[in-house]
Parts: C-alpha cells; sequence; structure tokens
C-alpha cells in the first residue's frame, strides 16, 4: 500500500482508484451511469491526484491500465 505522498516518488505512470457513489455525481454522469446499473463507480487518478478516468468497476480500471501502460496501486 502506498500513501499519496509515495506516489510522487514512484514515477508519472501510477494511478489510483477512488469509490464514487452515484448520487454525489453531476445529473448528466448520473444519467449515464444508470446504464451500468450500479451505486458506485471508480474514479481513476494520477499521482497528482488529478481524475483522469471514471469507470464501472475496478476490473475495467485494472485493464485501462495496462493499455494505457499505468500501474494501478492501492492507498492507505
Amino acid at each position: 500500500m502506498n500513501t499519496k505522498q509515495e506516489l510522487r516518488a514512484l514515477g508519472e505512470n501510477i494511478v489510483y482508484l477512488r469509490p464514487v457513489d452515484v448520487a454525489d455525481l453531476p445529473d448528466d454522469v448520473r444519467a449515464e451511469a444508470a446504464e451500468v446499473a450500479t451505486e458506485t463507480l471508480f474514479a481513476v487518478h494520477n499521482t497528482e491526484g488529478e481524475q483522469v478516468a471514471l469507470v464501472a468497476s475496478a476490473d475495467v480500471a485494472s485493464h485501462l491500465a495496462k493499455a494505457n501502460e499505468l500501474q494501478l496501486v492501492t492507498l492507505q
């Protein structure tokens, strides 16, 4: 597990996930999320903390990371 501070030292090709409640999303994004039929999505963030993607599952995030030559890590 890594803290956000440790991520920067690991390099630029690192991403991490944060669960996001669909109810907390803007209306237009919530409407799109209804197609996925889930209450939680996953925000993919880079080492600077910027959200770079919003995906339906951790598996999708893992595939997305691999396809873009990124390493998906776990935060403490």
